[in-house]
């Protein structure tokens, strides 16, 4: 992956990487829609939940794939070039998607 974050805090990705990204959000863009659509028309509320489930473990994949690509580039050039403030910028990250 050629990924690079800059000074302005924008990461480069290739073709191939920003297509996965953007495909694995349109599915789950289309599970939220699932699940609205099941709300509008009284689905059981089960099956809303089991739902509601799957939407969220496809977007915790979703960060779990941005994340590791995260460290792998970003995260690991910044701790090469000296900039260990991106460690406290990981650890608040980490806490944040840890909730």
């Amino acid at each position: 992956m050629k990924n690079c974050c800059s000074q302005a805090k924008h990461t480069q990705r290739d073709e191939a990487q920003k297509k996965a990204l953007l495909n694995r959000l349109n599915r789950i863009e289309g599970q939220i829609r699932g699940i609205k659509k099941m709300i509008e028309e009284d689905a059981y509320c089960n099956d809303i939940l089991i739902q509601s489930a799957a939407a969220n473990a496809a977007l915790n994949s979703f960060s779990k794939t941005l994340l590791s690509a995260h460290i792998h580039t970003c995260v690991a050039r910044d701790i090469r070039n000296g900039k260990d403030e991106v460690i406290d910028e990981l650890v608040d990250t980490m806490g944040k998607l840890m909730k």
